[in-house]
């Protein structure tokens, strides 16, 4: 929670409480316009609420691809989300059945629910860790080596308590790859091929390096881009917004990162998942023949477009 909010749990509440509202608010304040905050501010968009998202920073999806998640706000507004970037939430005020929700420096709004979606935090309480010593980090997380183990033997720890992604799937390949460490003495998880997923509409999906993180670290680098508007499936599906994004090595060709927004992006990313989970290259895909009509066909020409020899385009 953000100082100066108090969740009642009626009124002003998390996603646990957005999940279950008995109607739909007439004009609804999401604080926080990362994933959880951007798919309930969708949902409840698309069954007619005003939605309008507060967000602190300068850009929606912080952390994901910049290109992409501009495109993801260019695509939401067009929809009728409002978005106030820039905006830190200072306080909110219950007002008869209404919440007053004030920004630093702007206007305050007015509104019928506030959903606070604004990250979460490891849930660590009560676990019982100071009695075997364990000491939390200052995220609240409990520090574990590569193999998954904390500084007590015997003791180790997996998934939303540890760092990293606090993603179901990750969890799960840390669990397996704890167990195999144990049993076997081997177990690994490539945490650049673990996938990120927006279930808004359309979806967004991700994963890789972003193009953001390969300029700072300087990694040379070539970008291959298809937008869906020239896909077959697509354009049958009437739903025709959003690209593929993919981004290889400019001396070897190796896959990098995969960014798409678009129709079915969940399941269009565990190619590109697979592809560098292999080590694959962008002319790998680009060789490999996907079935037509389909959406995955513009994972092809995006591995095409990286060396500017997409065809249909």
């Amino acid at each position: 929670m953000l100082s100066g909010v108090k969740c009642d749990g009626q009124l002003i509440g998390t996603s646990t409480e957005a999940l279950s509202y008995t109607d739909v608010p007439k004009h609804l304040v999401v604080i926080g316009a990362g994933y959880i905050g951007l798919e309930l501010g969708s949902v409840w968009l698309r069954l007619g609420s005003e939605v309008t998202m507060v967000e602190y920073l300068d850009r929606v999806l912080p952390g994901m691809d910049r290109e992409i998640s501009d495109e993801a706000e260019r695509i939401f507004e067009k929809q009728g989300m409002k978005f106030r970037l820039r905006s830190a939430v200072t306080g909110t005020e219950v007002v008869g059945d209404r919440v007053r929700v004030a920004i630093d420096g702007q206007e305050s709004l007015l509104c019928d629910r506030v959903l606070v979606a604004v990250g979460r935090v490891p849930n660590t309480e009560g676990l019982g860790l100071e009695s075997v010593g364990i000491e939390l980090d200052p995220r609240g997380r409990i520090p574990v080596d590569q193999h998954f183990r904390t500084y007590v033997d015997g003791i180790y720890a997996v998934g939303d308590v540890v760092r990293g992604p606090m993603l179901a799937h990750k969890a799960s390949e840390e669990g397996v790859a704890c167990v195999e460490q144990i049993v076997t003495g081997f177990g690994h998880v490539n945490y650049d091929a673990i996938p990120g997923i927006v279930y808004t509409h359309p979806e967004i999906a991700s994963v890789g390096k972003t193009e953001d993180e390969l300029r700072e670290h300087k990694v040379p680098y070539k970008k291959g881009v298809f937008p869906f508007i020239a896909n077959g499936r697509a354009r049958a599906l009437g739903s025709v917004e959003g690209r593929v994004k993919m981004l290889a090595h400019a001396n070897t060709d190796r896959l990098l990162g995969v960014h798409v927004i678009g129709p079915r992006a969940g399941d269009l990313i565990a190619e590109a998942a697979v592809a560098i989970e292999f080590g694959a290259s962008s002319e790998d895909i680009a060789r490999s023949a996907h079935a037509h009509p389909t959406l995955a066909e513009a994972m092809k020409e995006a591995a095409l477009a990286v060396d500017s020899r997409a065809i249909h385009i």
